[in-house]
């Protein structure tokens, strides 16, 4: 099932996308990201396209939403010279980096261009990542005025011994009071956590998700601590400064986040995801696990429209630069054979409370169905019913699941 990968190619500089991206079009939903690559200090656990103020080298915070916006009218365009149908977008995601260092008019400017040049629906989910320490009422109510619907926290943990290894600069004190605001600006509040921080104790990681739950938002996520290569807290493991994450704690710590939210009125719906009901999910990051169309706005985003995926240029600078020529940022891009779609689709959607339908499921995945069954990663009864669904050992498991259904 794996088959042959998609060779990537350099992008063209003028952003032509092929015929084949009109197949199936109609039936798939356009979603925006805007990527924002600044950050005030570099988390030693980050391995994202971000740049602190001295690693900026010609290029310039203040002129970003500009350069942003350039590229908006460019994807609008690509859009219709493409032949795609009318698509506003559904859902609009600022990530980052953090978004909030820029002003908050420089993200309604942003959020301007996408509504003059692709269009929203009038339900368009539009979020922003926050940290706590870069927002205030004056700046989310700022947001809120101009179409923002929610805003995503990076909480990370409400222990200070914790924030300190992840290199996180916020007092977790000021968690609430920017939840508080928020919500007085009538926006959505999701709440992320990290877990399996070297020197977490199952007793901080409690205390982090009463804390988060304490604030009632309407979604939260929690994301295992995961080791990137080439980061400040890998070389700290390699020298041995700080101790490798512990698995067998990590899925002590993922048990009890499920049983504490299930017990608060959450459910899951992704496997690092929960929300209060089925509205408050992250209908952007479903479109992605659903193989949608996205566009990505700004240095090292990348896209992906019927099943060509291209990415842009990294340093700030050169995405500048490109933008101020004309050009299209993008750097390389590959068209996806349809194995690899496929592929792509299995292992996204396992993911998902939703599942896979079985009929759709190849021949072989569809007999790999019993044996998960068997042995309890997968429910039973709505494998009768027709769809794969991840128990809890499932979710604890779900690259062993995708593995099995991928042979």
């Amino acid at each position: 099932m794996a088959g042959p990968q998609p060779i990537a190619d350099p992008a063209p500089l003028d952003g032509v996308l092929p015929a084949s991206v009109r197949d199936g079009a109609d039936e798939r939903m356009l979603s925006v990201y805007l990527h924002v690559p600044f950050c005030r200090v570099r988390c030693g656990y980050c391995d994202f396209n971000t740049y602190t103020a001295t690693e900026l080298r010609g290029a310039k915070q203040s002129d970003y939403a500009d350069e942003a916006a350039t590229e908006v009218a460019f994807a609008g365009a690509t859009l219709r010279a493409a032949g795609l149908p009318e698509r506003p977008a559904s859902t609009v995601f600022f990530g980052g980096g953090t978004p909030t260092l820029l002003p908050a008019r420089d993200l309604v400017r942003m959020l301007d261009a996408v509504r003059g040049s692709i269009g929203l629906t009038p339900d368009a989910e539009i979020t922003t990542e926050a940290n706590p320490d870069s927002v205030d009422a004056d700046y989310l109510a700022t947001l809120a005025d101009a179409g923002f619907t929610r805003v995503s926290f990076g909480m990370q943990s409400a222990v200070p011994h914790v924030l300190a290894t992840l290199e996180r600069t916020h007092d977790p004190d000021r968690v609430p009071l920017v939840v508080d605001w928020a919500r007085r600006a009538g926006l959505q509040v999701s709440v992320d956590l990290i877990y399996g921080t070297p020197g977490e104790s199952l007793a901080d990681w409690t205390r982090s998700v009463d804390a988060a739950l304490a604030t009632n938002p309407d979604h939260l996520s929690a994301y295992s601590l995961i080791v990137e290569a080439g980061t400040k807290l890998a070389r700290q493991i390699k020298s041995g400064v700080v101790a490798q994450p512990d698995e067998d704690l990590q899925a002590d710590m993922y048990e009890l986040v499920d049983a504490k939210l299930q017990a608060a009125g959450f459910s899951w719906y992704e496997v690092s995801n929960w929300s209060t009901s089925p509205e408050s999910r992250s209908r952007h990051n479903l479109a992605y696990w659903r193989s949608q169309d996205w566009w990505g706005i700004g240095p090292g985003a990348h896209s992906h429209i019927g099943g060509v995926r291209w990415w842009n240029v990294k340093h700030p600078a050169a995405y500048a630069s490109r933008m101020s020529e004309g050009l299209s940022p993008g750097a390389g891009r590959e068209t996806l054979s349809a194995e690899t779609r496929e592929l792509e689709r299995i292992l996204l959607l396992t993911r998902t409370r939703d599942g896979i339908p079985i009929p759709t499921l190849p021949a072989e995945a569809r007999v790999a169905v019993a044996g998960l069954i068997a042995d309890g990663l997968v429910h039973a009864e709505t494998a009768l019913r027709g769809r794969v669904e991840l128990t809890l050992r499932g979710r604890l498991l779900a690259d062993a699941v995708v593995r099995r259904l991928t042979v």
